[in-house]
């Protein structure tokens, strides 16, 4: 086995981390989404379970198509999701994930011998086992010709959907292939510097003192070389920074807020781009978010930075019902970072391209524009509004912006980004970033 821990003595047998992944995967292919399936694990798997699951999602369109070469009907869900985690970890066992960061590596003999045991000491699975353990050996033996016969399936080469390779491929004709491989490159850990608490070189120097080899990125930005957990890191409970994607970090700086301004945060879960407007300038701001939970995590996050106050509210309130949450005082900026399919921060997520569906893109499309109408409303004459998605669909992006000017004669469009594709592939953690789309509109006077 190869590992990345800096404890690997006290790592948990790799059996039940298998049975753990396998309960996750599951959930995901049930509808639940990688976040709340880990929340369901033993704290003390939960770690290395979570590595092994996010290789399982990134790697799951070709388990799946190499399982079902073997298998023609599977005896549950359960045991389904134990082999597709088994396979995916046979796929890279003493390969290129050696050098990459995040991905786990074991010895074949290992993952056989692991899952099998991990199968044995399952009631619901334990009469498998003897069938679980001729599948992976098959593999071992056949990997060429079933890798072979799976070869000309898109979800097999790609590992997204198939629906989802054919719309990127249409839409970016030349750079589809690198968006699909950048969803399979484990994220660097960034973080954004709160100018109220730090400067960018006080928190390189407190990494550096630390041990952490880290440089900056952006204008506020700060990437490590190793991701680490957060609450180890020198400054968490100072509030000295955030953990935000550097594309996400353009959106505050979009936006340009100045002291005195009156600013609507519309969709601010979970609370980092509220926090960078607050670090950016002395402004009035309201912060909006559907989910009242949600929004719990935005109040929390504003008082480790040291930015809660009279001069930030929170309410929890459908963004595009004004009569739930507006005064009828308009705004002078408007941050709207709308629902969207996610699809530009899949390599963060990689369950959202097994939950999706392809008309939920439309679904999505119908509720921005919604919400960007009843907004547009709220910015107040020579005002600004800058739309934001986490997508790389053109329906949740391009198409909207063009299709808002269309509807708002009075609306300007100014310099932004737009669409901003993911970059990972081949790339220093300080070049990476995930996708976004950014378009900003100023109200005619």
């Amino acid at each position: 086995m190869s590992t990345r821990s800096d404890t690997p003595h006290l790592a948990p047998p790799l059996s039940s981390v298998l049975l753990a992944s396998a309960g996750v995967v599951e959930g995901v292919l049930d509808g639940r989404s990688l976040t709340e399936a880990l929340a369901d694990v033993d704290p003390a798997l939960r770690p290395a379970t979570q590595a092994v699951s996010f290789h399982a999602m990134r790697y799951l369109g070709w388990a799946d198509a190499v399982g079902r070469e073997m298998v023609q009907r599977y005896p549950s869900v359960f045991f389904e999701s134990l082999l597709l985690v088994s396979l995916t970890l046979l796929k890279e066992a003493g390969g290129a994930a050696e050098s990459l960061p995040g991905m786990p590596v074991y010895a074949p003999h290992t993952v056989v011998d692991q899952a099998v045991t991990a199968a044995a000491g399952s009631r619901s699975l334990a009469s498998y086992k003897g069938m679980l353990n001729a599948c992976l050996r098959r593999f071992l033996r056949e990997r060429a010709a079933l890798e072979a016969a799976v070869a000309d399936s898109p979800e097999a080469q790609w590992n997204h959907p198939g629906w989802w390779v054919k719309l990127l491929a249409v839409a970016y004709p030349r750079e589809w292939r690198e968006i699909l491989a950048a969803a399979n490159v484990p994220a660097p850990l960034t973080l954004r510097v709160n100018r109220r608490r730090a400067t960018r070189e006080q928190v390189l120097a407190a990494f550096a003192d630390a041990g952490l080899a880290a440089q900056p990125v952006g204008q506020s930005g700060v990437v490590l070389a190793t991701p680490k957990p957060v609450v180890q890191l020198p400054g968490f409970a100072e509030g000295w920074w955030s953990v935000q994607d550097a594309g996400a970090q353009l959106a505050a700086e979009l936006l340009a807020p100045a002291d005195g301004m009156r600013v609507l945060d519309a969709c601010s879960a979970p609370g980092g781009k509220t926090a960078h407007l607050l670090e950016l300038a002395d402004v009035d701001l309201l912060a909006l978010d559907a989910d009242a939970d949600r929004l719990v995590r935005v109040e929390q996050n504003l008082a480790r930075l040291g930015l809660a106050g009279e001069h930030v509210r929170l309410k929890a309130a459908d963004a595009a019902d004004l009569d739930a949450w507006w005064d009828g005082k308009p705004f002078d900026a408007v941050l709207a970072d709308v629902p969207c399919t996610a699809s530009g921060i899949v390599r963060r997520h990689p369950d959202i391209r097994w939950l999706r569906r392809e008309s939920d893109l439309r679904r999505t499309a119908s509720l921005q524009t919604r919400i960007l109408d009843a907004l547009w409303t709220t910015v107040a004459p020579g005002g600004r509004l800058l739309y934001v998605t986490c997508s790389v669909f053109p329906i949740e992006g391009t198409r909207q912006a063009l299709e808002f000017l269309q509807r708002h004669p009075d609306a300007t469009r100014l310099d932004a980004p737009g669409q901003l594709l993911p970059v990972a592939v081949d790339a220093t953690p300080a070049a990476q970033h995930d996708g976004f789309f950014y378009a900003l509109f100023a109200k005619q006077s």
